[in-house]
């Protein structure tokens, strides 16, 4: 696992995401008529300070891939800003835009699909250095090796081309690409899941590395827990475009305070064959984000409410009958008629939980 590093001090968010909305339209029909639309991200809030890596996990399409591009404007937002230094990013002009792209980049999913087959690396990683002006001829060059050599590739290697690699090469050829603008903010979109086990290792000790000396700041996209738990200092859990709590690494694992984020924990593999499995298997399927649940989007799927609502609190007019997976199913009224906002928890400093009933969720052992 990564070594960790020490997280900034600056009390002044770097990036601030206010009430971040990334919707997309359902057409149909011989004139593609707007019917709807997904709410990839639906009123999202998060703070990145400055030599922090704030993690963003959840299930496969909760919209975490959406925010981190949508951040660095590479998908049109809804509705929200995005504050990077005080600066609104969205209300940029092309030319500000362009001087904003060297402070901010991406490192992607996919080691293969992010690189141009028909460039070699020397072209992938020097192109945006020589697009911006800040060298050419053998200062570009030169450049290009110095990056080579500090993702831990050859020099020698700058005239191959990407097919020529293996996929933790790749992704150090991506990271270099996304370095070769001096940034000091980096969306890491799952950058190691699609690699072996033992090269997720190298590359995060890599990022970590970075991290230290360059004083980068991260946002960490990933659904593996292992991983964020070692890697990020914070951690914000989404689900169906919204964030349902967002903590400190160490309290979150410590204590979850809303029950999807304590059945995401529950189903990380412990590396004790002999410890007892205590999974939580949830009900049903992830609600479509075209037309989302009312109230509290997780309530179909949620094991609190419906434990709830067989106990003390399920008395008259404080329960109701949903569907879940084709059977019928007892849950709270407040859970299907009022969306939970994300606030901070008495007692617990700098932790928060969108769930109505968070002081009734069991803690966990770290």
């Amino acid at each position: 696992m990564p070594r960790r590093r020490t997280q900034g001090t600056d009390d002044q968010p770097l990036l601030e995401v206010r009430g971040l909305r990334t919707w997309f339209p359902v057409r149909r029909g011989l004139m593609q008529k707007t019917v709807g639309h997904v709410r990839a991200v639906d009123g999202v809030n998060l703070v990145v300070r400055r030599g922090q890596t704030v993690g963003l996990v959840g299930e496969s399409g909760c919209g975490k891939s959406t925010v981190g591009r949508t951040i660095l404007r590479l998908v049109p937002a809804t509705q929200g800003s995005v504050l990077f230094d005080g600066l609104d990013v969205f209300s940029l002009g092309r030319q500000e835009l362009r001087r904003l792209r060297r402070r901010m980049q991406i490192i992607f999913q996919d080691p293969v699909g992010s690189l141009n087959p028909r460039q070699t690396i020397g072209r992938i990683i020097g192109e945006p250095i020589a697009a911006h002006g800040l060298a050419k001829g053998p200062a570009l060059r030169q450049r290009v090796e110095e990056l080579l050599r500090k993702v831990g590739l050859s020099p020698a290697y700058i005239n191959r081309y990407p097919h020529e690699f293996s996929g933790g090469q790749r992704q150090r050829i991506g990271i270099a690409r996304a370095l070769a603008l001096e940034p000091e903010f980096i969306v890491c979109d799952e950058p190691v899941s699609a690699l072996d086990v033992s090269i997720q290792s190298q590359i995060l000790n890599l990022l970590g590395d970075l991290q230290a000396e360059l004083g980068l700041s991260y946002l960490f996209i990933a659904h593996n827990l292992a991983v964020v738990e070692h890697f990020c200092d914070r951690i914000a859990v989404m689900y169906l475009g919204k964030i349902v709590e967002e903590a400190q690494r160490r309290t979150l694992y410590r204590r979850p305070r809303h029950p999807y984020t304590q059945a995401l924990l529950s189903a990380a593999p412990t590396p004790d064959p002999t410890q007892a499995s205590s999974r939580i298997i949830l009900p049903g399927e992830v609600p479509s984000p075209v037309n989302p649940p009312a109230g509290c989007a997780f309530h179909p799927r949620c094991p609190l409410t419906r434990t709830l609502a067989k106990q003390s609190l399920g008395r008259d007019g404080e329960t109701v009958g949903i569907t879940v997976g084709g059977q019928p199913a007892q849950v709270m009224a407040r859970c299907v008629s009022e969306t939970p906002p994300l606030l901070p928890i008495d007692g617990e400093a700098d932790h928060c939980s969108a769930c109505h009933y968070h002081d009734r969720v069991g803690a966990t052992e770290a």
